[in-house]
């Protein structure tokens, strides 16, 4: 069974803080199956990958609750590319304590960008990269992607200048490869 494409969470600017801040946590997603009693499907999305563009702002509570005008959040899962969701368990079946740790070790380096921007970024990319549907691609194929980044990103002016620098952060972290003649190759697979 596939996870929803957004969670609510719990006080909007607090959550925004916290992944400003680097506090957030890693998330966990759980379905299981009632009637046997089983986890059928356990992802892990590692906190490196909850950017603030992923967080949406709930409408305030109505003037009669109990917390009028408490403003929650909700969390866009579906932005998140598909290596930030690290199954532990998949259609019930537990994944290798390898696999797992291989799948969180290869995109860590996100960490290291501490400016949530360049981070957005990154995350951007990387999900336009996945979109894409090859393992290898050429640059114009992400250059395709320049409005919906610029849209995203609207006080950056050089769109395809970010996109070049984007990959070559992704290139020397090993998530891609330069073939060459502007074509790229996924480094690692979903």
């Amino acid at each position: 069974m596939p996870f929803v494409t957004k969670i609510d969470d719990g006080a909007y600017r607090v959550m925004l803080e916290r992944v400003h801040g680097n506090a957030n946590p890693n998330m966990f997603l759980l379905n299981y199956d009632e009637q046997q009693l089983m986890v059928t499907d356990l992802v892990i999305v590692p906190k490196h990958f909850v950017t603030a563009d992923l967080i949406e702002q709930r409408p305030p509570l109505r003037p009669t609750a109990r917390r009028a005008g408490w403003i929650g959040c909700r969390i866009a899962i579906q932005g998140i590319p598909s290596t930030g969701l690290i199954r532990v368990v998949k259609s019930g079946v537990v994944q290798s304590r390898q696999s797992v740790l291989n799948q969180w070790h290869k995109t860590l380096f996100l960490r290291s960008q501490r400016d949530q921007k360049s981070k957005g970024w990154l995350v951007h990319i990387m999900r336009c990269i996945e979109r894409i549907g090859r393992t290898e691609f050429s640059l114009d194929d992400v250059y395709g992607f320049e409005k919906e980044l610029s849209d995203a990103y609207p006080d950056n002016q050089h769109v395809k200048a970010k996109i070049r620098q984007k990959l070559q952060v992704l290139r020397d972290n090993g998530y891609l490869e330069f073939v060459g003649m502007g074509i790229y190759k996924l480094a690692v697979s979903s």
